[in-house]
């Protein structure tokens, strides 16, 4: 039997409408998976990362240990390589996830007496890292520079004596909002008060940039960030992820970083599927058939639906994939996805305590694959129903 206090949480949440469950895939139309160039379904890469195993005789389902002991196989090497290349970044660590990026990052690089300062709508695994370390740390009201710099400033101040460091966290674009930070500012503002800025561009890598390598290299910005975390899950089409660092902080996090010491490493053929997916994205050109291109038509072309249809003002300001649509309350939200899946539409609500109650929304995430018609056609509905 469940104990008690445990039976308890789980009542409190199916009173609040916010009890997760499991659903199984259906058929629908897709609106919700971070999918965005359609890299997860596609059968070219699917083929070609197995022909390059074969070719390379990298016949092998596990890694067989850590990658400090038997894992470490070659394609890592070569892999790790690439992306640094693809970033512009002078190394890269891979871990098996963005949360064990995240966990691995802040659980192990800020020291006892450090300061962390992060936007209060940072994902869970930043604020999971976070909690694991032995540095102090305080949030800032999302994406206000001008409290983040009062922050700096008031804390600079307690440890300009002591030699310890600040370091701010933020993400290039916010997995529930869809919106991004003024970066260049930001930079500007870590660099002048010699502060470490770390973010997260697990939703802007394959979205923008030059054939999507993230906002950061997009505004040449790469000199300003101490750590970028990026994830392989989401537009590559993937899974695993990696910490784009300078050489010295990626010889740290080997030895300090307990996500990525004690875990089995990826296996050959999750290896081979990130780098066919990064030669896939590399090749892609500018015009309008590119995967990259189409999202970004179906970025617009939701926008303007939105404003067609009336319903711009329910919807969170965003360019990118991610248009969240806030409609107060977890049964209101959870009833008006199930409207939508009843007509063949998979969009995903977003309930409390997953974000602040009052803000529960309806996510649409919008793919390169996701026509016109079915853009127009699931807005029109959404109109009908709040």
């Amino acid at each position: 039997m469940l104990p008690k206090k445990l039976k308890q949480k789980l009542d409190i949440r199916k009173q609040n409408q916010s009890f997760r469950q499991l659903g199984n895939s259906k058929q629908h139309i897709d609106f919700s998976s971070n999918d965005y160039l359609g890299f997860a379904q596609s059968k070219v890469i699917f083929e070609q990362a197995h022909q390059y195993l074969i070719t390379h005789n990298y016949i092998q389902n596990g890694a067989t240990g850590s990658r400090l002991l038997s894992g470490n196989h070659q394609l890592y090497s070569e892999v790790e390589q690439q992306i640094s290349k693809f970033h512009n970044s002078q190394s890269a660590l891979i871990f098996n996830s963005g949360y064990d990026a995240n966990l691995g990052f802040f659980s192990s690089v800020p020291q006892r007496g450090d300061i962390i300062l992060y936007d209060e709508y940072c994902h869970a695994s930043i604020r999971d890292g976070i909690a694991m370390s032995h540095a102090k740390a305080y949030k800032f009201e999302h994406n206000n520079l001008e409290e983040l710099e009062r922050l700096i400033h008031r804390y600079s101040e307690l440890i300009s004596e002591s030699h310890h460091e600040i370091y701010v966290v933020t993400e290039s674009i916010f997995s529930m909002d869809g919106d991004a930070p003024d970066l260049k500012g930001l930079s500007e503002l870590c660099k002048n008060q010699h502060t470490h800025l770390i973010i997260d561009e697990a939703h802007a890598v394959g979205v923008f940039g030059e054939n999507g390598n993230g906002l950061i290299s997009d505004l040449q910005l790469e000199n300003f960030v101490f750590a970028r975390i990026i994830t392989f899950g989401k537009a590559l089409g993937s899974h695993g992820a990696a910490i784009l660092c300078h050489q010295s902080l990626k010889d740290y996090l080997i030895n300090f970083s307990r996500s990525f010491i004690y875990t089995t490493a990826l296996p050959p053929h999750a290896l081979a599927t990130i780098k066919t997916s990064y030669n896939t994205i590399s090749i892609q050109s500018d015009n309008e058939t590119s995967p990259i291109q189409k999202l970004h038509h179906n970025i617009t072309f939701f926008k303007a639906e939105l404003k067609r249809l009336g319903l711009l003002h329910l919807f969170i300001p965003s360019h990118s994939a991610i248009q969240s649509c806030i409609i107060h309350g977890n049964e209101n939200a959870k009833q008006t996805a199930l409207k939508l899946e009843d007509h063949g539409f998979d969009v995903k609500a977003i309930l409390s305590p997953t974000v602040s109650k009052g803000k529960e929304r309806l996510r649409f995430c919008i793919h390169s694959y996701n026509s016109s018609e079915e853009i127009t056609k699931v807005l029109q509905l959404l109109a009908i129903f709040v």
